[in-house]
């Protein structure tokens, strides 16, 4: 089983779906993107989120073994990173991002969540919305979802109580 964790900038989704993975001991996989723009100071154009959304499908594929895997962010990041910044978006990256496969969505609202400073971040003022952004996408795609709200301990229950749901009934975290 895929769950991955998306919304916009300083949301929580590190955070939280490092900690979802911990509690039900599954394997974590942390933002690609971000590992990537480290190496390269921060440093960015265009070009580089398709080749960001091109390694994290190899690093998603390469581990299609069974079991319960949690994914800090996906393409849809991606996507709508590219469309708000560069008001464009590269073909490959858009078709990546509508043929992903996960079992289930979290969203991660800014409410409640203070902004954390950081280099990579780019959009204190404008994370609602970008929020909007993430929830039309996800409608559009026909996704399964939640939103996540709340303090950090109200988003891990909630995410950890969905989850182990969505294990009950496609019969444990192999599928």
């Amino acid at each position: 089983m895929k769950i991955t964790f998306t919304g916009p900038e300083s949301s929580g989704k590190s955070t939280i779906s490092k900690a979802v993975a911990e509690h039900l001991d599954a394997q974590w996989f942390p933002e690609h993107a971000r590992e990537y723009l480290l190496k390269k100071n921060g440093k960015y154009e265009f070009g580089h989120i398709e080749q960001i959304a091109i390694n994290q499908e190899i690093i998603r594929n390469a581990n299609a073994e069974s079991g319960l895997k949690i994914y800090d962010t996906e393409n849809i990041v991606l996507y709508i990173w590219s469309t708000f910044k560069y008001n464009k978006c590269d073909e490959s990256v858009q078709k990546l991002m509508e043929n992903q496969r996960f079992s289930h969505y979290f969203l991660c609202s800014p409410e409640d969540i203070p902004w954390e400073d950081d280099p990579l971040r780019e959009n204190p003022n404008q994370r609602e919305e970008l929020f909007e952004l993430y929830l039309a996408e996800l409608k559009k795609l026909n996704a399964d979802f939640t939103i996540l709200k709340g303090n950090f301990e109200e988003r891990k229950e909630k995410a950890i109580s969905i989850i182990e749901e969505l294990s009950l009934s496609k019969g444990g975290f192999c599928v």
